[in-house]
């Protein structure tokens, strides 16, 4: 796509009487091997290409997209976004004004340029290594995988931006058993960089890490069930935030009323240990963007300062719903969905507190965190703990299994009483209307003094 063909679309967008047109235009090669079983069970390569249009008037809006990127094909979306609308207008898309590149994910060997044999060697390898951990890991899965996303956007008040995404990725995982019972470690590494950070990883390491996640819980007792304080480890313990707050800080929920946060900027919404940033700018990192999908500049926006709530993340739409202004957290999937307010790499900052463990009693240490569910309405969500150890008196006592998370996202932000020093990011792909993008979601050892664990035993 070349300015001329972008201009011509969001003429055609207008003219159906639009106050607003945008077109998205993605070049996406990606690659992925994954190794089960001694096997290569899957090796592809594949390429997305293609361009969306969308219109709007006010707070309506129409979307159309086309993987024939033509300048017939681009004018056809566009007017059929267009008549969408049924609207009537003489708007006329403002002259580009092409703006700097912003490199967040920059890659010395972005997906395509490297052959598929050396990603099966990384994937038999990782596969190999948690394998070998220990007899009773009766089955593993090694797989990497990169994306080389080429992005421009375009809108009809002038903007015109390209913004170039590498990102790559291990998964291993391993499954020991014993008797009937079976338990499974994960390690996923991340980054917004090419096959050269694969190739840097100790992959081994996180293999043996996968294999003692799993061997630790099968031997592990059934955790206990009631109401205890609960120390959350950094990496994918931030999914809590993301999952029971962050949601319910998009836009997507609260233009339209569906958060329990709608109303609440400048109130005190949790603890004062608690200050929350989403940052889409931060270079190399898993969700990062020079560029949102809508051509807004990424950056750093806090969302909670010190308990007190700032900010939400905003798309375009969604501040028009709100009358206020973007951040850049529009995203999508790909070219076939239309953005919407989306998280980036969103953490809760590092704090000042040490020794959390030692000042419990009797709780729960959750080492690694698992799947979930959440309601963005109220907040209320669970969450399975992958790793979990019992603490008495103060100390790690010993491993436990089957513990859960209960809880509401207002409630735990106001008992977290102690916040670590060192932030840790764990990478992942979230799923919303607008299709799965990559988040980072992560947070420091934090301790919430009072929360529903689920477990076995009473």
């Amino acid at each position: 796509m070349n300015q001329t063909m972008a201009f011509a679309a969001l003429e055609a967008a207008l003219a159906g009487g639009g106050d607003f047109a945008e077109i998205y235009f993605e070049d996406t090669v990606r690659n992925s091997v994954r190794v089960r079983d001694g096997k290569t069970e899957t090796a592809l390569s594949g390429r997305d290409y293609g361009a969306g249009v969308r219109v709007m008037r006010g707070t309506s809006c129409a979307y159309a997209y086309s993987c024939e990127v033509t300048e017939k094909a681009l004018r056809e979306a566009a007017q059929a976004a267009a008549q969408a609308l049924r609207a009537a207008g003489t708007d006329k898309p403002q002259t580009f004004v092409v703006r700097p590149a912003r490199p967040m994910q920059a890659a010395m060997y972005p997906a395509g340029s490297v052959g598929l044999e050396k990603y099966a060697a990384l994937a038999k390898s990782a596969y190999e290594a948690a394998r070998a951990h220990d007899t009773r890991i009766v089955q593993a899965m090694g797989a990497v995988s990169d994306v080389y996303k080429r992005v421009i956007v375009a809108n009809s008040l002038g903007v015109y931006v390209e913004d170039d995404r590498a990102r790559s990725r291990l998964a291993v995982q391993a499954v020991a058993a014993k008797g009937n019972e079976m338990q499974t470690g994960f390690e996923g590494p991340g980054a917004g960089a090419g096959f050269e950070f694969l190739e840097g990883l100790d992959i081994e390491a996180y293999a043996k890490s996968a294999a003692r996640t799993a061997l630790t819980m099968i031997d592990a007792p059934f955790c206990l069930a009631g109401q205890f304080p609960v120390a959350v480890n950094g990496g994918f313990g931030g999914v809590i935030f993301h999952e029971a707050c962050g949601h319910s800080l998009e836009a997507t929920s609260v233009a339209r009323g569906h958060s329990e946060f709608c109303g609440k900027l400048g109130q005190k919404i949790a603890s004062d240990k608690v200050t929350a940033i989403d940052d889409g700018s931060m270079p190399g990192e898993w969700g990062s963007l020079g560029y949102d999908d809508e051509g807004t500049p990424t950056g750093r926006t806090v969302l909670i300062e010190n308990g007190v709530l700032k900010n939400y993340m905003i798309d375009i739409l969604g501040g028009r719903r709100m009358n206020m202004a973007p951040t850049g957290n529009g995203r999508r999937e790909s070219y076939s969905y239309a953005p919407t307010s989306r998280m980036t790499n969103t953490f809760i900052a590092a704090g000042t507190d040490e020794d959390m463990i030692t000042g419990i009693d009797t709780g729960l240490y959750a080492h690694k965190m698992g799947g979930g569910s959440v309601n963005p309405l109220t907040g209320e969500f669970n969450f399975a703990v992958e790793e979990g150890y019992w603490i008495k008196d103060g100390k790690i006592d010993r491993p436990v299994r089957g513990a859960t998370l209960i809880g509401k996202g207002s409630e735990v932000l106001q008992r977290i009483d102690s916040v670590g020093r060192e932030v840790v990011l764990g990478q992942g792909l979230c799923g919303s209307i607008s299709g799965s993008v990559p988040t980072n979601v992560g947070q420091p050892l934090i301790r919430v003094s009072r929360i529903t664990v689920g477990g076995r035993e009473a």
